[in-house]
């Protein structure tokens, strides 16, 4: 899978991930001469020396820009450099030791010892052995209630979890298609109105990257007959939902549906 950001320092660098979910500086946070992580992080005597380093954002002295320097001259440059914001002292200190470096990445679809390619003129990362799948998820609503669906034994992942309704797109398929034929397939509900569709989230689980289309629907009716995919369903307000085990993103599919 390719995951699309922001170039910002050119050329192409191939490693695995060392991944670091927080501000980093270069001053005090590795020692040139080998490479290693210092205490100040949680990653203490991880090396740098030709991995794909992913850190949030950097922070820190000025100086940190020549440290990077100091790392190409030892031989201890990591192969790339992946921010989820790029601020001026690590960009700087990348374009100066020809380091390829691309930001607007979201870290969550990491995985420490990802194997991943960086093209710092692209402004792309491609994770290798990570596949994509596009699904959608509508959110139903009834008089300010939201249902919630408790997924199989027999579904193909997150069996038990709570969830909206859900399905693969089929190639040829829109994803409103497959949200409409989804919600009368697993409720028998005809006449569900679509009222807004939210940007697709992307959620990383084990070796798989859900690119989520979210829906939101007006149910005209409470009663619902539920098929094979689910065991159980309930309508509840929104802020039940941390009272039950979901799916991955579910809550970030309400966020951004406004619930």
């Amino acid at each position: 899978m390719i995951l699309k950001g922001r170039p910002i320092s050119k050329g192409k660098g191939r490693g695995e991930v060392l991944l670091l979910d927080e501000t980093f500086s270069f001053l005090g946070g590795v020692d040139p001469r080998t490479g290693e992580l210092s205490s100040t992080t949680g990653l203490l005597g991880a090396n740098l020396k030709d991995r794909v380093f992913a850190f949030r954002m950097g922070k820190g002295s000025t100086v940190g820009s020549y440290t990077l320097l100091q790392l190409k001259k030892e031989g201890n440059l990591p192969a790339a450099i992946i921010n989820n914001r790029a601020e001026t002292i690590v960009a700087t200190g990348a374009v100066m030791a020809s380091v390829p470096m691309v930001d607007s990445i979201d870290l969550a679809l990491l995985h420490p010892g990802d194997e991943v390619a960086v093209d710092g003129e692209a402004g792309t990362v491609d994770l290798f052995n990570v596949k994509e799948s596009r699904v959608v998820t509508s959110v139903l609503t009834n008089q300010g209630r939201i249902l919630a669906l408790k997924r199989s034994e027999k579904v193909s992942s997150c069996q038990n979890m709570w969830a909206g309704v859900s399905g693969y797109i089929e190639p040829g398929e829109t994803p409103l298609q497959t949200a409409m034929k989804e919600v009368e397939e697993e409720t028998s509900v005809h006449g569900c109105r679509p009222i807004r569709q939210a940007d697709p989230i992307l959620v990383r689980q084990s070796d798989m990257v859900w690119v989520i289309h979210p829906f939101l629907m007006e149910c005209p009716t409470e009663s619902i007959t539920i098929d094979w995919e689910h065991t159980e369903y309930r309508w509840i307000s929104p802020s039940q939902v941390d009272e039950h085990v979901t799916v991955p993103g579910f809550r970030r599919v309400l966020r951004s549906l406004g619930l």
